[in-house]
């Protein structure tokens, strides 16, 4: 019998993918939001695939308001968009 693997949905694109191929968004208990390229860092976490289109479109479509329940300010879309370069040049 093989192995389950854990499905998330991207709030970019809204494609089903292994959560291993997906960048996890972390809110923290502190209220900030991070990258979370381990998938183990505590918090409440909304996935996106690894390409920059699935940010945009995330942002576009609020997919990160609507999965945290709450507005997000410009600067931290700014900062995703940062790291998430950052991770793709690598």
């Amino acid at each position: 019998m093989s192995k389950k693997i854990p499905m998330r949905q991207c709030i970019g694109c809204g494609e089903s993918r292994p959560k291993k191929e997906m960048m996890r968004v972390v809110r923290t208990p502190e209220d900030t939001f991070v990258l979370d390229v381990t998938g183990k860092k505590n918090g409440r976490g909304a996935y996106l695939c690894k390409n920059g289109q699935c940010l945009s479109n995330a942002v576009r479509n609020k997919g990160l308001e609507r999965s945290f329940k709450m507005s997000i300010p410009k600067e931290v879309y700014e900062s995703l968009a940062e790291e998430f370069d950052n991770i793709e040049t690598e």
